[in-house]
C-alpha cells in the first residue's frame, strides 16, 4: 500500500457492471449472467485498502425510475452523477467527461497529493491520470482485466485487477 493515506475513487459504473457481468457469465459457463450485481459497500471496501476515502465518486447512465441501484451505491458511501443515454444512439457521451471534470476538481482542491483509484479500462482517462500525476499524486487502475486499455495500465502507478477480489465486489 502507498505511503499516502488518502485516496478519491472514481467508479464508471457501466464499465465496471458489462465487464463484471461478462466475467460472471464466463465463470458460470453461460453465456449471459443477468444475476450478477456489483456490491457497492464491498468494492469500496476492497478497493480503499485502508485509504481514509476523501471521495468516492460514480458516475453512470440514468436507470429506470424504478432501479435501487443508485440508491445502494448511495447509501454505501458514493456520490452519485447519472446522466440520460443520447436518445439518438442509446450510447453514454457525458460519464467519461464527468469523472475526469470530477476528478480533476478534486484533485486541484485538496491540499495534498493523494491516491487516484480509478475503476474503469477506458483509454479517455489518460488525460486525468496524466493531471495527477503532474499534482504527485499516485494511481491506480482497478477494472477487470478483459478491458483494461494498454495505453492506460502503461502510464499508472499500479494496476489491480477486479478479476482478483470478484467473489469479495458481486
Amino acid at each position: 500500500m502507498s505511503e499516502m493515506s488518502e485516496c478519491l475513487i472514481l467508479v464508471d459504473n457501466s464499465n465496471i457492471f458489462i465487464e463484471g457481468r461478462k466475467l460472471s457469465a464466463s465463470r458460470k459457463g453461460v453465456s449471459v449472467d443477468w444475476s450478477w450485481r456489483v456490491d457497492f459497500g464491498s468494492l469500496l471496501k476492497q478497493v480503499a485498502n485502508g485509504h481514509k476515502i476523501i471521495n468516492a465518486i460514480l458516475v453512470g447512465s440514468t436507470p429506470p425510475p424504478n432501479d435501487s441501484l443508485w440508491e445502494a451505491a448511495r447509501s454505501q458511501g458514493f456520490s452519485v452523477k447519472t446522466y440520460e443515454r443520447s436518445r439518438v444512439t442509446g450510447e453514454e457521451k457525458v460519464v467519461d467527461t464527468e469523472i475526469t471534470a470530477s476528478g480533476l476538481k478534486v484533485i486541484y482542491k485538496h491540499p495534498r497529493p493523494a491516491v487516484l483509484k480509478l475503476l474503469s479500462g477506458d483509454r479517455d482517462f489518460v488525460p486525468l491520470i496524466r493531471s495527477a500525476y503532474e499534482e504527485g499524486w499516485e494511481t491506480e487502475l482497478w477494472g477487470f482485466q478483459s478491458s483494461i486499455s494498454a495505453e492506460l495500465s502503461q502510464i499508472v502507478t499500479r494496476v489491480q485487477l477486479l478479476d482478483d477480489v470478484f467473489e469479495q465486489i458481486g
